[in-house]
Parts: structure tokens; sequence; C-alpha cells
């Protein structure tokens, strides 16, 4: 082929009146010749079009189903101590780390105690005192070295001077603060040198119990009242218990199961939805308090039916679909009708039946007619499909 371009290029250049006509028809039939399959019978480079797009696929099949409702919710501590000053001074040390795990009992500030010290010791010396008098007035009563009135009044002071004595040292006590609950503290509010107690009772620091914590949320009172329908008219059966989860920001599930502890039975006027709480473990401290979160609540379960994973379902203007698979591949869509969620999954009230094979990952490559190449996660010793099989003999045939 070489050899013949060759010529017709030199003759071209020589005689190119002679050879021009002939030069391009001889040209254009080595272009189409180079195109057309080698010598071997393969098809030439470039010549066949892409491979089908490999998606991933399931089988649809019944099973058990939990009928779960998604919520908002926001977490928050179990108890919460705005820990003040009780006394009035001026701040001499701060004595914990912020943002550590405390006990209860824990010292954090310490106030300047001198003049509490000192008027716990003048309350001691002047309850030692009248203390003292009480005793050898009562001695003198029974001689009737005192009258009756001078012993009354001696016993009253004894008692104001032991509620003097009370009240100092509660007071000398109260300058060293300390926590009153166990869990985590927070940033101080106050720094050495700062003047608190005086008038209001100064905040100091806040310490949240986080360990463990609740959710609140609230859910619709009309979706309560349809669930309630279906369980009453049997369409699907109430669980012994609610199970409730927290999914975290990347969508992921924690690993701690909550336990409902509130459901009030009134509707709130002003939204229509009703209160719920539950109680989650937090031994990580991974759930901080005032986060907002979402709650999965597992109210009621099918005892038979399709669910699919929540991004295998599309929708248009005609409402809910899936990409099927034929035993061809071919793609094809089929609209189907969605009920409730469970979990991470739409529960399919119409429309697909079992043994249907639909498209999970992979729908943008998926157009409706093209042909795919199907992978099935749940069995990847599964063939492609069932006319992949026999294309082997087909081929022996054809020749």
């Amino acid at each position: 082929m070489r050899r013949l371009l060759s010529v017709l290029a030199k003759g071209l250049f020589m005689f190119p009146s002679r050879f021009h006509n002939i030069a391009l028809c001889s040209l254009a039939l080595a272009s189409l010749v180079a195109c057309g399959p080698s010598s071997d019978g393969k098809p030439a480079a470039g010549a066949g079009g892409p491979p089908p797009a490999e998606v991933n696929v399931m089988t649809v099949s019944s099973s058990p189903v939990d009928l779960t409702t998604d919520l908002s919710g926001r977490l928050q501590a179990v108890r919460t101590a705005q820990v003040r000053a009780r006394v009035e001074g001026v701040v001499d040390r701060i004595l914990f780390k912020e943002g550590a795990d405390i006990k209860a009992g824990t010292p954090l500030f310490q106030i300047d105690p001198r003049a509490y010290r000192a008027s716990a010791d003048a309350a001691r010396a002047d309850a030692q005192a009248a203390e003292q008098l009480l005793q050898r007035y009562q001695a003198l009563l029974d001689v009737r070295g005192v009258s009756q009135q001078e012993y009354e009044a001696a016993v009253t002071r004894a008692k104001q001077a032991k509620a003097t004595l009370a009240k100092a040292s509660i007071d000398y006590e109260n300058a060293m603060v300390a926590a009153p609950i166990n869990g985590r503290v927070g940033h101080a509010l106050v720094t050495e040198g700062a003047l608190v107690g005086r008038g209001d009772a100064t905040p100091l620091v806040s310490i949240d119990q986080m360990d463990p914590i609740y959710v609140n949320f609230s859910q619709s009172e009309t979706e309560l009242f349809g669930l309630r329908q279906a369980i009453k008219e049997g369409k699907v059966k109430a669980g012994e218990s609610l199970k409730v989860q927290l999914l975290l920001s990347d969508g992921s599930l924690y690993g701690q199961t909550g336990q409902l502890l509130v459901s009030e039975q009134t509707v709130d006027v002003n939204t229509g939805n009703v209160f719920l709480r539950a109680e989650f473990a937090n031994p990580q401290r991974e759930l901080l308090p005032g986060s907002f979160v979402r709650v999965r609540i597992s109210q009621a379960r099918l005892e038979q039916a399709i669910a699919v994973p929540q991004r295998a379902v599309q929708m248009n203007s005609n409402g809910a679909f899936v990409l099927s698979v034929t035993p061809e591949n071919k793609v094809v869509p089929v609209p189907i009708q969605i009920g409730p969620m469970s979990g991470d999954k739409w529960v399919v009230t119409g429309g697909l039946t079992e043994g249907t094979r639909i498209v999970v990952d992979g729908v943008q490559k998926a157009k409706p007619g093209a042909t795919v190449k199907p992978v099935d996660p749940a069995n990847p010793a599964a063939p492609a499909s069932a006319a992949s099989s026999p294309a082997a003999p087909a081929s022996a045939a054809s020749q």
C-alpha cells in the first residue's frame, strides 16, 4: 500500500494533467482500505463503540420492615448547674481546667477568705462564751442564784450565738466555690481579681452532666394519627417498644440506641406537634448539649414489604420511579408508589415485583434503553445476565 501511494504521488508530480484524476481515485480507495478490517479479520482500532456502563444492582425481595420516621431534635444535658458566687469578695484563684470532666465537690474558685475566717472565729468565741454563761446560770437557777427571766435570756443568747456561728461558718465555706454536680465544666466567666457576689449572685461557670444525655424532639400530630389508624386497621403492627437512633452529621448512625422517656398526651396548639424525649448513653462525650441532630424513631413493623434504598428512587413530574435491568441488560424505567421510610430505604407500596433487578448505584450512567453491565454486590459470583452465558455458542454457530 505504501509503495502504491509513493508511485501515485511521483506520477502526480511529474505528469500532473495525466495523473490527476487517477491519483485522486486511488488515494480515496487507499483510505477506504486503511479503514477496513486488518488482515487478521479484527476491526481496526477506534472502529468499535464504548463498552457498556457498569452499574450496581439489587434484586428486589420482600422481608419484614420496621417503619421509621426521621425528626429534627436538639441535645440537652441531663443536669446543668450554673455555679454562682454566694458570698461577696475578690476571686483569688481559679482551680480548674476549662473543659475538664470533674466530680461533685471539686474546688473551682477561691474567694478571698480572710474576712470570713475572722468572722467565723469571732462567732465561735461568742458562742463558746454564751454556752459557758448558760451553764453557770443553769447551776445557779437550782439554788435560786438567778431569776427565771435571767436564765431564759441566757438560753436565748446561746441560741443566737450558735446561729451566728453557723452563718459565719457557711460563709467561710462558700468562699471556696465547689462543683455541685458531676459533669464537664465550661469556661470561666470571671478572672482572678474580679469582685463577685456584690448585689446579685455573680455567675462564675456552668457545668453540664453529659452522660447520659437527652434529645428533645417532636412529631406531627397528623403523622401520629395516621400511624394509629394504620395499626387499628391491621395494615401495620405496633412495636413492643420504640427504638430511637441518632444520625450524626456525616449521615452515619450513632453507636448507642436510645430509650424513649416522655411522650406528652397533649398537642401544642401553636405547632400541632407532640413533644418527645429520649435518653442516650454518652460515655465518650461525643454528643454535645445544644447540638441539632436527626432522630430516627421506629414506630411500627410490616411483616412483609419491599424496601429499596433511597438513592435508587428518582422523581419526575409523574411521580417516583426506579430503573430496572432486563435479562438482556437493558435499562427500563418502572413507575412505583412509595410509602413510609424504613431507615434509609423507601417502602414500595406498588409497581414493583419480587425478582426485579433495579439500579442502585450508577443511575447517572444508566440511560433508559441503554445496555449496561450489572454488578450485584450482594452476589458477586452471579452472572451478569441470563443472556450472557450462551454468547460463545452463538458466535460459534455463526461461523
